[in-house]
Parts: C-alpha cells; structure tokens; sequence
C-alpha cells in the first residue's frame, strides 16, 4: 500500500475538524465523599475510667479532650516504682480499670492472668503501631494479646556537657560512654560536679552485668558479684541514688548520670528554659542502653472494660501520640504521629532514633522472681558500700 503524502493527511485532518462537531465538555469531576466519621465505641454505663501509671506521664490536655469527647470521667493514680505498681495489681481489689506496666514485670501479669484479652477489632487506630515495636513487646506479651504501648525508651548516660569537661580536666570523652560512671579513671574527676544513678536495681544492676560482659539479665551469683565488684571501685564517687532525675541534674546537683532517656532530656529541656547556656545530653553509648517499655492492659477485674477499650483506642490517635512524644521526650511506637512531632524533637538523636542505634538497645529477658531478687540483694550491697 502506497503511503499517503503528509501534506495530504495534514489537508485531511483540517477537513475533518471543520466538519466534526465541537467536543463536549468534560463533566466536572465528582468531588470525593467526606470520609464518614468513626463509629464510637461502646461505652459502660457508668461514665468512669481508672487509670493507674507513671506520674508526669500523659499530657493533661489528652485526658481533657478524651473527656469532652466521651463523657467519661478519667480518675488518674499514680505510683512511684515498677514494684509499688506491681504489689498492688497482684493483691486484687484496686479500683483500676488500666494499669501501666512495665518490661519488668510484664510478662509475669500477662501469664498470671492479671490482664485481661483486647478485643483489637475494636481498636480501629490500632495499625498506626510500628510492627517492630510490636515484635519486640511480643517476648512479654505472646501475640501482643494484651498489653498496648504506652512509651519507650532505654536507660543510658546522661551528661551535662559543660560541666563534665570541665570537671575532667583535659581528660578526654571515653569511646564508650559507660565508662565515665563505671570507670574510677572518669568519675574520680567527675565527682566534684556530681555522678547520680538512677534508685533502681532493675536498671542498674543490669548495666553493670552488661558491661563486665555478662548477661544483663542474669541472677547467677558469680555474675553478680563480678558486677558487685565493678561497682565497688566507684561507689565513694557516687553522690546521688535518685529519683528525680530531672532535678538532679537540671539544678546543677549531678553532671553524669545513669538515668532514662526521656527525663535526660527533659533536664536538657528545662535548663534551657531557666536561660543557662549548659549543655546536657542523653547520649548513646556504643555498647547500647537498656532498651524498657511501659504497656498499657486492661486489668481483668476492671469494672468499666468498654470505657478502657475507648481509651486505648483514643491513644492510639496520632495526635495524642505525638503529644506524648513532643511534651515527654518519649520515642513513640505510632508510625502515623511522626509526621506531627517538633522538628527539635525529630532533631534529636535519642528521640527519633536511627536504626542503627536502636539495634545497639539491650533488650533483656523477662527477669524471673530469683533474678529480680538476687539483683535487688547486690543493689542494696552496693548502695551501703558493702
């Protein structure tokens, strides 16, 4: 077949648009239907919730818009340490609907029954949580059944910068961290400006383990007393067991600490707010922190399940999440509320975490009842120089 010249095709096209009818318009689009708004949870009847956790550990703003929203009356006790928590939920008879659990113990209340099953088909934000997390809260809670992340975070070194390099005198930052709070060469210097460590032989002892390389989890008498011994050649250099750890090192009373990541940094926060040019840090030490988290569970004799289910579900919001984040310093498990934190807080190291750093975290076992105990013994032999 013989090509037909392009002045003739060109010819012909012109005919034919002479010819055709204009094109109708284009319909306009349809705008997209407004997403329907989430079906509320059922509610118990009595309009109540009762919450047991952490003090400072929740933006009152939340509680405030999830009363505003419900109608329920959040009635919010606190308790001052994981075995304080612990005792009380295990004796029965508390009031609460939710409790705030630790990594420490965990594993122990989910298997004795003291936390009851979700029904996470009635969590409709509950996808928002970061399957890594989840994995991870997964060794307490087989099949993340009961418990619903709260807040992580892990115990590290916390350093007022200014202070500490003056104190050392030349000396220059050890590679690892740990040793300017278990090596008699830093804090023989750093007890003139203060070296707190946090009141607790669940974090403590656990370090100390770790960094005579042995388990941290381990309750072994011969491992214990070669993390005994370690600490013992620094004990006359420790000023502070604390805890308020915020104070202590905002006002100057400590410049190395072993502390929680969240409240180095809220120390870090407030001593900018009081107009001093220090400089403090919660800093990542190259053989790792120990990795906790706290869980909120829904106790199994909570009167008002429905109103607890609400809550966990309200939480799980991304706004309220980073709330959390953004006011406590707390690294959120909530992939969807990332995009709603501070740029200081995306900015800071120990916040928003690269991966590389979160896999230098411990994450330990559950401590068994010997282990918890025997690290208790070898806490208080150390604090009294023993």
């Amino acid at each position: 077949m013989r090509a037909i010249p392009v002045l003739c095709v060109t010819a012909l096209a012109v005919v034919l648009s002479a010819c055709s009818p204009e094109p109708a318009p284009a319909p306009a689009p349809t705008p997209p239907a407004a997403a329907p708004a989430p079906v509320p949870l059922a509610l118990d009847d009595e309009k109540v919730l009762n919450i047991y956790n952490w003090p400072d550990y929740i933006p009152p703003e939340t509680i405030a818009a999830f009363e505003k929203e419900t109608g329920i009356k959040v009635n919010y006790d606190t308790y001052e340490s994981n075995e304080t928590m612990h005792a009380k939920v295990t004796a029965g008879n508390t009031g609460y609907d939710i409790a705030v659990t630790g990594n420490v113990f965990a594993k122990q209340q989910v298997e004795g029954g003291i936390m009851q099953p979700l029904d996470k088909s009635k969590l409709t934000h509950y996808g928002n949580l970061d399957k890594n997390l989840m994995a991870k809260l997964a060794k307490d809670d087989p099949g993340n059944t009961h418990l619903i992340p709260w807040a992580w975070g892990f115990t590290t070194v916390g350093i007022n910068r200014t202070k500490a390099e003056k104190a050392l005198t030349g000396t220059p930052m050890p590679e690892n961290a740990w040793d300017l709070v278990f090596n008699p060469q830093y804090t023989s210097k750093l007890k003139s400006c203060g070296i707190a460590y946090q009141d607790s032989s669940t974090d403590v002892i656990p370090l100390a383990l770790h960094h005579v390389g042995k388990s941290p989890d381990s309750g072994d008498a011969a491992d214990l007393k070669a993390a005994g011994e370690m600490l013992a050649k620094v004990r006359k250099d420790i000023r502070i067991f604390s805890n308020g750890m915020i104070d202590d090192l905002a006002s100057g009373k400590a410049c190395v600490a072993i502390g929680w990541s969240s409240e180095i940094n809220m120390a870090a926060a407030r001593i900018k707010e009081n107009g001093s040019s220090d400089i403090i840090e919660a800093l990542i030490p190259s053989t790792g922190g120990i990795f906790f988290f706290d869980a909120m569970g829904i106790l199994k004799e909570a009167k008002h399940p429905k109103n607890a289910l609400a809550f966990m579900d309200f939480y799980l919001r991304p706004q309220y999440a980073a709330a959390m984040t953004n006011d406590f310093n707390y690294p959120t498990g909530n992939t969807a509320a990332t995009a709603l934190l501070k740029p200081e807080v995306l900015q800071n190291k120990s916040i928003s975490m690269s991966e590389a750093d979160i896999q230098k975290l411990i994450f330990t076992g559950a401590l068994s009842v010997a282990a918890r105990s025997n690290m208790q013994q070898a806490f208080v032999a150390f604090k009294k120089g023993k």
